[in-house]
Order: structure tokens, then C-alpha cells, then sequence
């Protein structure tokens, strides 16, 4: 299978008796499970991160134990396939279940917390999870200017609480040279180039899914990251992959 646009950038030489830990990343709009063919299968998107050899994925619009999706724990279907653990963070009420974003991961988190964030056509939410060497945080931002914008300082907030890595996925709807992309660049070192495109599946004219890591790192200095967008057309948006390398 074909992989879309690859980017390779060494940002940091060696650091003398510093060892480098790999992470491996995923961020994924699931669209509620349901590909461009319109089939809602998570055995999919499982193949997708074992693929990928996912270490934590970033993952948006799940369902919850929904008419549309026949009752399943979609973000546990999906989990249970890839051998993962997963982390549920519902926004709303949706079809006599719940809809929202979550993360999936290898290891279990030591922590997890959720937190509100602005959205006048939804309720929006960050949820964030602590591991040992690095804490990741999924978002899907709100659709409006001005909710995204104010989202920014709940998000400082959030990240200048660690003393280690910190780093935020998922759909941002926005794109690079946007007022809030800009704002945030000013705190947040994005992986994806533009030219990454991750929307619409099935011929992607934009980038509006991210990986980002938090500038200021304490005791901790990125060695290179690597990011790619993958060619599977099983939700409405590409997943976007990532690898890093963190100092030790």
C-alpha cells in the first residue's frame, strides 16, 4: 500500500550520554468508524495502527454505544483489535450513546484527565494522558474562529503543567497560516508540513490534522521526527503518523 507525502528532519544534534527513546504517533478522525465506502468496520482502523506500530493514537468522533453503530464501544472495538488500551472522553449525547474523542495506547496511562474546551456548535473536549516519558493530549477543535482561538490559553494551560514532554493531536480545523495556527506556533512545534494533506480521504486538498509537541522541554530535547499520511480511505479524513525521537 502506497503512503502519501513523507517528511524526514533532524531537528537537534546528539546530546553526549543521552540515549533516544522512539515514540511512535497516530492521529485519526474516524469519522464515527465509517469509511468513504460508507461501511463502519473498526477491524480497519485497528490494522491501520498495527501498521503503524502505533505506540498512542490520538483518535476523533467515536461513538459510543450508538444507534448508528449498533450499540458497540467503538474506541474498545477498535482497541481490543490493535491490542491497546483505550481512553474514552465523551462531548455529547448522540443516538441513546455518547460521541467524543479518545486515545489509545500500548501501556496503560499512569493518569488521565479531561477538560472543556469552547464549542458553540458542540461541546469540544481535550483529554490528556500521562505516561511515563511523555504525556499526549486528542482534541477535535471547534469549527468556529473564534472557539479555537479561545481554546489557545486552556491548552497553555494544560501543557505548562508538565515537566515532560507534552504533545497534542488530533483535528484542529484549521489550517497552516491561519491566525490560530500561527498562535499556536508561537508555543508549539508542528511535525506535519502543509503539504501533508489528511482531508478529504479520497483526495486530500488540506491539512487540518496535527501533531504538535510543546516548545519549552524540560529535561528532555527532541533528537528527529518523521511524519507521514497514509493512503487508507476508511473515514472521511487520512490517518496522519508520526515518529519521534526523544532524548532520554
Amino acid at each position: 500500500m502506497l503512503l502519501a507525502v513523507l517528511l524526514a528532519v533532524s531537528v537537534s544534534m546528539p546530546i553526549e550520554g543521552k540515549k533516544v527513546r522512539k515514540v511512535r504517533l497516530t492521529s485519526y478522525n474516524i469519522q464515527h468508524g465509517a469509511g468513504m465506502d460508507g461501511k463502519i468496520d473498526y477491524k480497519r482502523q485497528a490494522r491501520i495502527l498495527k501498521k503503524a506500530h502505533t505506540d498512542v493514537a490520538a483518535i476523533q468522533e467515536v461513538d459510543s454505544v450508538t444507534k448508528r453503530n449498533g450499540g458497540l464501544y467503538a474506541l474498545e472495538e477498535i482497541g481490543r483489535a490493535a491490542k491497546m488500551f483505550s481512553t474514552f472522553a465523551p462531548a455529547i449525547k448522540f443516538q441513546g450513546g455518547k460521541y467524543g474523542i479518545g486515545i489509545l495506547s500500548k501501556k496503560r496511562p499512569l493518569s488521565v484527565h479531561r477538560i472543556a474546551l469552547p464549542g458553540r456548535e458542540e461541546p469540544r473536549m481535550l483529554v490528556v494522558a500521562e505516561f511515563k516519558h511523555y504525556v499526549v493530549a486528542c482534541t477535535h477543535l471547534s469549527l468556529t474562529d473564534e472557539d479555537r482561538m479561545a481554546s489557545i490559553p486552556l491548552i497553555m494551560e494544560e501543557a505548562r503543567k508538565w515537566q515532560k514532554p507534552f504533545l497534542i493531536m488530533g483535528d484542529l480545523n484549521d489550517e497552516p497560516g491561519s491566525p490560530f495556527y500561527k498562535e499556536m506556533e508561537k508555543h508549539f512545534l508542528f511535525m506535519n508540513p502543509s503539504y501533508n494533506k489528511t482531508f478529504p480521504a479520497n483526495a486530500p486538498n488540506i491539512c487540518i490534522d496535527h501533531v504538535a509537541i510543546y516548545r519549552p522541554i524540560p529535561d528532555a530535547t527532541i533528537s528527529y521526527y518523521w511524519t507521514w499520511v497514509g493512503d487508507e480511505q476508511y473515514s472521511d479524513h487520512r490517518p496522519l503518523h508520526a515518529k519521534i525521537g526523544i532524548f532520554k
